[in-house]
């Protein structure tokens, strides 16, 4: 299956939501939003600097990727870019 490289920014609201659910919170949402395209979370990992998460997931086709980066955004918690590994 393809991987692909996921940084994430979180918003204000994403902030106020791994402080009052904690960061495993994030890490089984977008475990489950990865699952829900047929897709794995390979890693997750918060970060200092430019982004806040560095997540590696694997997912069936681009397709799939898209829709979950699309959910992210959508979300409001955070921003996201999909980087496809080769």
């Amino acid at each position: 299956m393809p991987k692909y490289l996921i940084e994430a920014s979180y918003t204000r609201e994403g902030i106020e939501g791994v402080m009052r659910a904690g960061g495993s919170s994030r890490v089984e949402a977008v475990t489950e939003a990865v699952a829900s395209v047929g897709g794995k979370l390979e890693s997750f990992h918060f970060a200092f600097g430019d982004h806040d998460a560095i997540v590696i997931v694997e997912a069936p086709d681009n397709e799939a990727a898209a829709a979950v980066a699309l959910t992210v955004n959508a979300s409001g918690g955070a921003t996201s870019r999909t980087t496809v590994l080769l």
